[in-house]
């Protein structure tokens, strides 16, 4: 059986052990994931664990608690509904006099937050969503608002090209991310899950990593793969070729928080949709603001994000599959606690 346990060795003379250490409690807590991108710094997971005792403080009827995984402002329909006003136009409408944003770096974070009662709605990827809510939390889906996320296995300079050549080798990853659960997917297609080691590492530290030899190899998110592939480091293999093992991207909600406000599933997926509508219309602008909210060139984001998988609907057919297959998979190696029906987890019709 496949594992996400956390390897707290040291790596190339415990180079990277402070570095990993700060993730460690995290993800042995509770398991999840996170697309960390840009320049996420360890001061800002804790201030992302701590969310902030007035927004904490905050959770009444008037006030959305939302949280989200990358970098200093959400991307994708939700940072474009906030960029572009549409956000605070229509919840105003909606009644919420505030709206609070909470930065985490991975998806540990955030579902920690979750389950404290810290935030109402959560913006993180598929692996860490399914976990939590096969943990029994109590947390329903509202949206699938990205399928089809590449994932990619990038090597040192120097070092191995093939995943042949990977055996015997450590290779690191953010565990409890979609880019893990990838990993752990390719390494049993290829049939040598017991042949390489494989250890945490935020985002933000891969590529040092991969420059000081640490790691022979890294499985990275959209953005950085093709950001590393343009400073040379080899590309080994990407989600893009194999079936299923490409990432989603979730909004989840409290069932406490539907409970006091049952009207806002359809709300929130009618501003989503718009401005998943507008962004596409836009798309120069867009792609100009995600570039510089995650820091990357702006043709690194458009080859990593092509727009069609940017969803205009709650639940496009083909990301629903994507999804069950990823629960599928995450149920038979044990990483997910329990099964359930997706059916079960999506918001109510009548919440719809």
């Amino acid at each position: 059986m496949l594992s996400f346990s956390v390897v707290t060795g040291s790596i190339s003379k415990n180079k990277l052990t402070c570095r990993l250490s700060t993730s460690v409690a995290c993800v042995l807590l509770l398991l999840t994931t996170a697309c960390s991108q840009g320049e996420t710094k360890s001061a800002q997971s804790i201030e992302a664990v701590n969310v902030n005792n007035a927004v904490a403080a905050s959770n009444n009827i008037a006030t959305l608690r939302i949280g989200y995984v990358g970098s200093s402002e959400p991307t994708g329909p939700l940072g474009w509904a906030k960029k572009k006003g549409i956000l605070d136009r229509e919840l105003q409408k909606a009644g919420f006099q505030n709206i609070t944003f909470a930065r985490f770096p991975n998806g540990p974070d955030l579902n920690e937050a979750l389950v404290a009662g810290q935030l109402d709605v959560g913006s993180l990827g598929d692996t860490p969503a399914i976990v939590l809510r096969a943990r029994g939390q109590e947390t329903r889906l509202l949206r699938i608002t990205q399928f089809n996320t590449t994932a990619w296995l990038v090597a040192k300079k120097n070092g191995p090209r093939s995943l042949a050549e990977l055996k015997g080798q450590k290779i690191a990853t953010q565990k409890g991310s979609y880019m893990h659960r990838y990993l752990l997917g390719l390494l049993a297609e290829a049939k040598i899950a017991k042949d390489v080691k494989v250890v945490h590492l935020m985002t933000t530290e891969a590529k040092a990593a991969l420059e000081r030899g640490d790691v022979a190899a890294y499985a990275t998110s959209s953005d950085l793969g093709p950001y590393l592939k343009s400073q040379g480091f080899p590309v080994i293999d990407s989600s893009a070729n194999h079936k299923g093992l490409s990432g989603t991207s979730l909004v989840v909600a409290t069932e406490s928080f539907l409970a006091k406000q049952p009207d806002f599933p359809q709300k929130f997926n009618a501003i989503l949709t718009e401005a998943a509508k507008d962004l596409k219309a836009n798309s120069e602008e867009y792609y100009q603001y995600h570039a510089q909210t995650t820091k990357y060139p702006i043709e690194i984001i458009k080859v990593s994000l092509p727009l069609k998988q940017i969803s205009e609907e709650p639940l496009p057919v083909e990301g629903v599959k994507l999804l069950e297959g990823t629960k599928k998979f995450l149920v038979s190696q044990g990483l997910a606690k329990s099964d359930f029906k997706l059916t079960d987890w999506v918001v109510n019709k009548q919440q719809r």
